[in-house]
């Protein structure tokens, strides 16, 4: 897959949505694909955080309290949160088939910022939609 290919599916995550092609292809310049095979635990809840990791094949279980809260495939991604703040995962994910993804590390995710104010601003755009959205769900249904 290449530099280009990364980008295009980088740029179709809502988490990335407000940054330029520029800033897409350096995110996508640091990620890299990684392969697991079934029944492989990808993150542990409440353990440090490495990265972002973006689905292309495959199927993982995302579990709080060893209890299912979802499942996702492809196009779907986790780690965002970690990525961002540096804190333990929220959730553990495994893999209910073999799973290909594309994957940016934490530590790649912070060179960017640094580098590029304009990454950070565009970052915080979407965040701070995420949390009006949040908001407005939240009182609709309290």
């Amino acid at each position: 897959m290449t530099e280009t290919d990364v980008a295009e599916l980088l740029s179709r995550i809502d988490l990335f949505a407000g940054l330029s092609r520029r800033q897409l292809r350096k995110l996508a310049a640091d990620a890299r694909e990684v392969r697991h095979g079934a029944g492989h635990v990808v993150t542990i809840e409440g353990r440090p955080g490495l990265g972002f990791h973006l689905i292309l094949e495959g199927q993982v279980a995302v579990t709080q309290a060893d209890s299912v809260r979802r499942t996702l495939g492809p196009g779907d991604y986790f780690g965002e949160i970690s990525m961002i703040d540096g804190q333990g995962r929220s959730a553990t994910v495994t893999t209910m088939a073999p799973m290909r993804a594309v994957a940016v590390s934490h530590a790649a995710f912070d060179r960017l910022l640094d580098d590029d104010p304009g990454f950070a601003r565009g970052l915080l755009r979407v965040l701070c939609n995420r949390l009006r959205e949040a908001e407005q769900r939240a009182a609709a249904t309290g």
